[in-house]
């Protein structure tokens, strides 16, 4: 099977360059596998399609402001850091994709701003660097000062004040996320109690959005694929949540990752490529925004409602003007 079986066309003005005014207020197109149809909806309507013994499974990981501008040391020209993950337990060293990757070499500082600074200690066979950090005072309260949002590029406007707060869900908890888990962005807390209300429980996971997430696929043929390894954990609590669900609801394709992953007895990291053909041992539904062709997350969504049902609803998609990508609107698959 081939990468390019995944493709459909997307006009560059449906791709959503700010969140809505109102969280709850986008689009939901719902797909029915059973009966390869959909619908549109609102996402207001959501807890219309829960019911007792539903689990709405969520991933509770915190975007941080992963995207630093400096220079290296003894230069002007602007030197630009996405932090990947940490490596180290003390939360200095970190993997990161760089630019101008040509100009940086292993041992060059690289100055971000007062009172944070990095060596280059080594770099990958992808390019990505590995940075030590020296920080005056608390590093990550450097970071945050520092820091920026790190919005997706095709998102094409510099973070704003307002983006701290919309590109992060209202449940988020564990910092660790370099992109936010995009289908819960459109959850308010009414939204949630109407899902309880509705008869739904509500399991917290986290899993840290990194590289494996979304960077751009380099194989040609899906079985060739490999994704890197991102951080998860699934709490005692949530797994009896979802043994005791009539239907587990993964709210996103990081959430599907990772009820999937704690389901083949994988703990602490993942890099589970989920294609058409894997069988899915935990998850009934779930809720997902709007995927790039030819991405990890398409494909992921093209195995668990069918590639030709999925294909057929983004192009429906495209033609009713629905909002696309991380600040777009959202699919339901029942």
């Amino acid at each position: 099977m081939l990468l390019s079986d995944f493709d459909f066309h997307l006009p560059v003005d449906s791709i959503a360059q700010a969140p809505l005014e109102d969280r709850a207020g986008s689009r939901m197109l719902v797909v029915h596998r059973a009966e390869g149809r959909w619908e549109d909806r609102m996402f207001r309507d959501l807890p219309e399609y829960l019911g007792e013994g539903d689990c709405l499974v969520v991933n509770d990981s915190r975007v941080i402001p992963a995207r630093l501008y400096g220079h290296r040391a003894g230069f002007t020209g602007q030197v630009e850091a996405l932090l990947v993950r940490p490596e180290s337990e003390d939360g200095l060293t970190w993997l990161a994709l760089m630019r101008p990757g040509r100009k940086l070499r292993t041992g060059d500082g690289v100055e971000f701003g007062e009172g944070l600074r990095a060596t280059i200690l080594g770099r990958n066979e992808h390019g990505e660097r590995m940075l030590r950090f020296e920080a005056e005072g608390d590093f990550w309260e450097r970071l945050e000062a520092l820091g920026h949002v790190p919005l997706p590029p095709y998102i094409h406007r510099p973070d704003s004040a307002a983006d701290r707060e919309r590109y992060q869900t209202v449940y988020a908890g564990e910092r660790g996320s370099v992109a936010a888990p995009t289908a819960g962005l459109h959850f308010t807390p009414e939204v949630l109690e109407r899902c309880r209300a509705a008869g739904a429980r509500v399991a917290r996971v986290t899993l840290h959005v990194g590289l494996g997430t979304f960077q751009p696929l380099h194989a040609a043929e899906i079985e060739k694929v490999k994704l890197h390894a991102e951080r998860f954990h699934v709490s005692a609590g949530a797994v009896a949540e979802m043994e005791a669900a009539r239907r587990v609801v993964a709210v996103g394709t990081t959430a599907m990752r990772t009820v999937e992953s704690q389901a083949r007895g994988m703990a602490e990291e993942t890099s589970l490529f989920i294609s058409p053909g894997f069988e899915f041992r935990r998850a009934g539904a779930m809720l997902t925004n709007f995927h790039l062709p030819q991405s990890s997350l398409l494909v992921l969504v093209c195995a668990f409602a069918g590639r030709e049902l999925t294909l057929g609803a983004y192009e429906h998609a495209v033609r009713a003007g629905y909002r696309f990508y991380s600040y777009g609107d959202c699919m339901l698959v029942v």
